[in-house]
């Protein structure tokens, strides 16, 4: 196992260990990066984002390749025409993002390793007309497909940041649920 960087981190995390958190958060942004595809088709910067993160999740060293793809796809999501777009894209920048996970015990890093399931459960409320039984049930799907790995990372970190948005509901009730007893 290769340790990541911890200087000023607050816990250490190895490389394997933000291979976890990127391949959870790939994994949501595969589901959804057609939604952004089917509105802008000639934008490629999330699937760049999607591949550089999918790079990093199959043993590719992280690079300067997976910043700036989340960067970008950062900015698609800006520049996104409809909100299912926007978040589709937001959960491709994410994923690339993951491979720089901090190991610093913030609540905001907790959006790092669970807002693109988050963001993924949102596009499916919309995608059923605003219906939060969808949402619940694919954060339910996301809960099952956690690792232990991942909610052993997950458990470093204070609970996620509590805020207004769906999304950010969404991620709370994920993470509350991953830091239940008894998680599979």
């Amino acid at each position: 196992m290769t340790t990541a960087s911890t200087a000023s981190g607050d816990f250490e995390l190895t490389m394997d260990e933000l291979r976890v958190v990127a391949r959870y958060a790939v994994e949501s942004a595969e589901e959804v990066l057609p939604a952004f595809e089917a509105v802008h088709p000639g934008d490629p910067r999330p699937r760049a984002a999607v591949d550089a993160a999918r790079e990093f999740v199959d043993g590719a060293r992280r690079t300067r390749l997976q910043r700036t793809a989340s960067l970008d796809a950062h900015r698609a999501a800006r520049e996104a025409a409809t909100d299912v777009a926007r978040l589709a894209a937001r959960a491709a920048g994410d994923a690339a993002a993951a491979a720089y996970l901090h190991p610093i015990a913030k609540a905001t890093q907790v959006g790092h390793i669970l807002r693109a399931a988050a963001i993924a459960a949102r596009v499916g409320e919309l995608g059923a007309g605003g219906d939060p039984a969808v949402g619940l049930a694919l954060i339910e799907r996301a809960r099952r497909r956690a690792t232990p790995a991942l909610t052993d990372v997950l458990g470093r970190y204070p609970l996620a940041p509590a805020g207004k948005s769906r999304v950010a509901q969404l991620m709370s009730v994920l993470d509350a649920s991953l830091r239940t007893a008894g998680n599979p």
